[in-house]
């Protein structure tokens, strides 16, 4: 059985780390070198790097940072925002990224899924998906969760995975900061449709929620931010738990 991934995730604006709630109201949370290098020694089977406001101001994710998170780290690595050709997967990869993260850029265009699995292989791109429950829909956002689409999350996951995607990582702004646990009910659905691995993203704020995700939710990994990064919670008790509840991880 594959074991169930604890993953932190930096969230990266003006070279520092940071977080919000609802994808609003942001706050400084360290610095993402440090961090990741804590994370890495600490038991974390991945870490995402998300240059959050590159699409927004319409440039690319920041290289040197990149290259600097990666010196310190020796678990998988996938890194995202304002990535949008071959050239730019290149470069990330290039600087030390495992895998890489398309969203915006995916919606805008979804033949680059198809052409980043070709070159570069499935298991290296993670189509992330940032959706909000409205009126009874789950209905996608663009740049950073600031423009609502016509896309509803389960068909554009079901086209992400037709094109290529390796992996779906579904951030909840319904729940996004909230600490009140997953999307279970969405996660549920979604590792029902699929048969690529989901990443559960948005709203942990305590063990159980992480044993929530995986029990309720059926996800593959889950992602937190804030809960980390201000020492709520370690990822050494999440894996205790996880175990005892006889949730395969790695320890």
């Amino acid at each position: 059985m594959l074991t169930k991934r604890i993953i932190p995730c930096l969230d990266i604006k003006d070279g520092r780390t940071v977080k919000g709630v609802n994808f609003i109201d942001l706050r400084d949370a360290g610095n993402p070198i440090e961090l990741a290098k804590m994370y890495a020694e600490n038991g974390a089977d991945e870490l995402v790097f998300l240059d959050i406001s590159a699409t927004l101001e319409g440039r690319k994710t920041m290289l040197d940072m990149v290259l600097k998170v990666a010196k310190q780290v020796n678990i998988p690595f996938t890194v995202g925002g304002g990535i949008t050709s071959i050239e730019d997967v290149d470069a990330l990869l290039k600087c030390g990224a495992d895998k890489i993260s398309i969203n915006s850029s995916a919606i805008k265009r979804p033949d680059l899924i198809n052409e980043l699995s070709s070159k570069f292989g499935s298991q290296c791109i993670v189509v992330a998906i940032d959706a909000k429950l409205i009126n009874g829909r789950w209905i996608v956002h663009l740049a950073g969760g600031s423009i609502p689409t016509e896309l509803d999350l389960f068909d554009w996951s079901k086209e992400a995975e037709k094109r290529g995607a390796g992996e779906i990582l579904f951030t909840s702004m319904n729940n996004d900061g909230t600490k009140n646990g997953f999307a279970n009910h969405a996660l549920n659905k979604l590792s029902k449709e699929l048969n690529i691995p989901i990443i559960a993203s948005g709203g942990a704020g305590t063990i159980q929620h992480f044993v929530d995700a995986f029990t309720l939710g059926k996800s593959d990994a889950a992602l937190a931010a804030s809960v980390f990064h201000f020492g709520e919670i370690t990822i050494k008790d999440v894996k205790n738990k996880l175990k005892n509840k006889n949730i395969p991880v790695r320890l």
